[in-house]
């Protein structure tokens, strides 16, 4: 069952980074999940301030992946107006089968929120690129704390290693 349950927990590491980029699947909540069926198993002891603290990480990554593009585009200039429209973006980029709509939705959304508010091209331009880099920013900072967690995995295996593959 401890095998099971680590390459289960691994499997779920490294859906995790994929999730990094793509915006379907939860990644580092599911990176979590990896860690704590490596904790479930009967080799490695419950470390509940490692698993609370890896908890939190991942919950608060995840609210700040849906804020980051708001803020990037309040940043570059965006009116209220861009930042609904960011994020009305993002939820119908999410939901319709449009090739990268989890991208092309939060720059349309707040280019035509802009448009709608000040109707200045140049202004919604900027404002859509700022949401722009707040999706880049909260991918990346999601690429790398899943990295981290994959990370933690295999050194937590690595330390275990005997117990947990023995037979």
């Amino acid at each position: 069952m401890d095998i099971f349950l680590t390459l289960t927990g691994l499997l779920c590491v490294l859906i995790g980074i994929l999730g990094s980029f793509l915006p379907v699947l939860p990644g580092l909540p599911i990176s979590w999940l990896g860690l704590l069926l490596l904790h479930l198993t009967k080799a490695i002891p419950i470390d509940y301030p490692y698993l609370g603290i890896t908890l939190a990480v991942a919950i608060l990554v995840l609210v700040l992946d849906y804020l980051i593009p708001a803020i990037g585009t309040k940043k570059f200039g965006g009116s209220k107006y861009g930042v609904i429209g960011t994020t009305l973006g993002l939820i119908v980029g999410l939901i319709t089968p449009i090739p990268l709509g989890f991208i092309i939705g939060p720059f349309a959304g707040a280019f035509i929120g802009e448009m709608l508010y000040k109707q200045d091209s140049k202004v919604a331009t900027k404002a859509a690129f700022g949401s722009l880099v707040g999706f880049l920013t909260s991918s990346l900072m999601k690429f790398i704390v899943s990295i981290i967690y994959f990370w933690l995995f295999i050194a937590k295996t690595w330390e275990f290693k005997e117990v947990l593959f023995s037979y």
